[in-house]
């Protein structure tokens, strides 16, 4: 399974509250997401909420589309990435 980084933007911001309300959002992105065999592993939140990079296991960049497009949640750009992790050099 590829690694994939999602830019994403939200012009008004990402508004998940920090509630029960939040975590049943969260939890309809992740059935949303298995649907087109994608997994979403975490993600980054500029502090003004506008924009996210989210880090994503996935078949490829158009299954990870699709689950977007399921979940209803933008993409401005998917790009593979790899894991860089300095402790691997001891």
């Amino acid at each position: 399974m590829a690694r994939y980084m999602v830019e994403r933007t939200f012009s008004e911001g990402l508004g998940i509250p920090v509630n029960d309300d939040g975590a049943a959002t969260c939890m309809n992105v992740v059935i949303g997401n298995a649907q087109h065999g994608v997994t979403w592993i975490h993600s980054y939140v500029q502090e003004d909420k506008r924009k996210t990079y989210c880090i994503y296991d996935g078949p490829n960049p158009e299954a990870i589309r699709e689950a977007a497009e399921t979940t209803g949640l933008p993409v401005d750009r998917i790009t593979r990435v790899a894991v860089l992790d300095p402790y691997f050099y001891k």
